[in-house]
């Protein structure tokens, strides 16, 4: 027995949505391009191998998952039309859309899915995100290389428009999984022609809103619409360019001058000025998201849970939010950010305390662990080239030097800082995580066996509970068990949390259909132009 799963809601804003993109398109029939600043230069454009957002801002326009987002950042349906779920939660079944293509004209099926999942589970693919597929029956096992052969990996395609996938347990948030990169198809029959040069333009076909058609490194990357995607006609903008644009004030500058239509971030010590001048233009909206500093575990000085905490403590997170960021930012005494459904965060417990009191807790336990200050400990704090992540760090140092501890600050450009972070090259770290679906496993996982565990950080009972968590049927049952996982992480400072964040973008009043959500995901295929 199966049952149906309907989407009248996503329906209803799929129609409202495509109605006011005709609406565009009806007012502006001559080719439009979208200049669109994203933060930085992506590594790859490999839905395998990217685990940026400033990389998913370009490869979420190429290709589309089985679910996409709405304007709204609602999840709707997307390359399947629908879909149905079995009685005991661990079946879905896809129904693809018989009228969907790749850019160079060829089918989208379902053997398309089958592909591109078994390559990034497949350990010679070494694809550091692979691990969010780990709710499907034996995807774990197969990746990590105890069990062979992907024909025992729960994803079949019954037929060229079925695609069946079987979970290991009921897994909650698993098709909210499905709108991100690691689930996305992948042309079988471009990737083995090419080999790794797939990606290149010219070589590559995606089953987007748009392909691939230039790629200058540090300069841009240009892709036209795909006149074979399935909503084609509904798709305003022809072109759009995409720049890498870590320098903020001169990003704005561009902005200014017209050069760029929307730009992802601005410096944040304009914002009083774009408040006063271009209100409407710089757009400030909560964000499902934690800004943190991963501290390595792996490092001996950092094995110590009283300099863990004090370095936690002696970080004044209301002087960061208030008085150096002043864009709306929340302070952070919890991993897990609030806003995901009922779960409950769990607070690091000297959150009561004053900062004085604070500071002068922090320096008993640096002292306790053997620092003074003719003895300071001595680290390295890493961030990504970014002037909001300086001025933060700048602070930070400055907050810690009041319990003897001596930080040198080193920036590198984002790539290098994260692919830093993935190696363990670091002792503190400027992290951030943006919330890929509203589950708090979503944070949690952060903090397990994963590539994106940066420091390390591993507790037997943590574990436990979240592996609990994962086969656990019962929901609010489910939601304890994370609980207690979470608080045994923040009793053991396994990381630092700072704020949670808001988005910042800047988005000219020419552009139309853009809308701010908890997620600040903006595919350009729901946006027009009105110069």
């Amino acid at each position: 027995m199966t049952k149906k799963i309907k989407h009248p809601t996503w329906r209803k804003a799929l129609t409202a949505v495509s109605a006011a993109c005709l609406m565009g398109i009806a007012a502006h029939s001559t080719a439009d391009t979208l200049h669109r600043g994203i933060g930085g230069e992506p590594g790859t454009l490999d839905p395998n191998l990217v685990s940026g957002n400033w990389e998913d801002m370009v490869v979420g326009d190429l290709f589309m998952g089985l679910v996409t987002e709405g304007a709204d950042g609602i999840n709707i349906p997307g390359a399947a039309e629908s879909w149905s779920l079995s009685e005991d939660g661990k079946v879905y079944t896809f129904k693809l859309r018989k009228q969907a293509k790749w850019s160079d004209g060829k089918p989208v099926t379902a053997a398309d899915f089958v592909f591109g999942i078994q390559r990034i589970l497949d350990p010679k693919t070494a694809a550091k995100y692979a691990y969010i597929l780990y709710p499907i029956a034996n995807a774990e096992a197969l990746n990590k290389g105890t069990m062979s052969g992907m024909d025992n990996l729960g994803v079949k395609a019954l037929d060229d428009y079925t695609l069946e996938m079987t979970l290991k347990a009921p897994t909650p948030y698993f098709i909210e999984q499905l709108n991100h990169y690691t689930s996305f198809p992948l042309p079988k029959h471009v990737v083995e022609k090419y080999g790794s040069d797939w990606v290149k333009p010219g070589k590559m076909v995606s089953n987007g809103a748009y392909k691939l058609t230039e790629w200058l490194p540090q300069t841009h990357i240009k892709a036209d619409k795909n006149e074979y995607f399935f909503d084609a006609r509904n798709v305003s903008i022809d072109t759009v360019q995409y720049y890498p644009t870590e320098d903020r004030p001169a990003a704005l500058k561009r902005f200014r001058a017209g050069e760029l239509d929307v730009n992802y971030e601005f410096p944040i010590d304009q914002y009083k000025w774009l408040k006063e001048n271009m209100k409407d233009q710089a757009i400030v909206a909560p964000q499902l998201g934690t800004y943190y500093y991963p501290i390595n575990t792996r490092d001996e000085k950092f094995k110590d849970v009283r300099i863990r905490k004090a370095l936690s403590m002696a970080i004044n997170r209301e002087v960061i939010t208030d008085k150096v960021l002043k864009t709306g930012e929340v302070p952070a005494y919890s991993f897990v950010p609030p806003g995901v459904g009922r779960y409950q965060i769990q607070e690091a417990d000297f959150k009561a305390l004053s900062q004085k009191d604070r500071l002068k807790e922090a320096r008993k336990l640096m002292e306790a662990a053997g620092f003074s200050k003719s003895n300071p400990l001595t680290l390295q704090l890493r961030y990504n080239t970014h002037d909001a992540h300086k001025k933060i760090a700048v602070a930070v140092a400055a907050m810690w030097k009041q319990i003897h501890v001596k930080a040198e600050l080193f920036n590198s450009e984002v790539a290098v800082h994260y692919a830093d972070l993935k190696e363990g090259n670091f002792e503190i770290a400027r992290a951030g995580w943006l919330g890929d679906y509203p589950d708090a496993q979503n944070f949690l996982s952060l903090l397990e066996a994963t590539p994106n565990n940066y420091g390390g950080y591993r507790n037997d009972e943590f574990q436990k509970l979240m592996d609990q968590a994962a086969v656990t049927l019962d929901g609010d049952a489910r939601l304890k068990l994370m609980q207690k996982a979470e608080r045994i992480a923040m009793d053991e400072y396994a990381t630092i949390p700072i704020y949670y964040y808001v988005s910042t973008n800047l988005v000219a009043n020419h552009v139309k259909g853009w809308q701010p959500n908890v997620i600040d995901v903006h595919r350009t295929r729901w946006m027009s132009l009105e110069r």
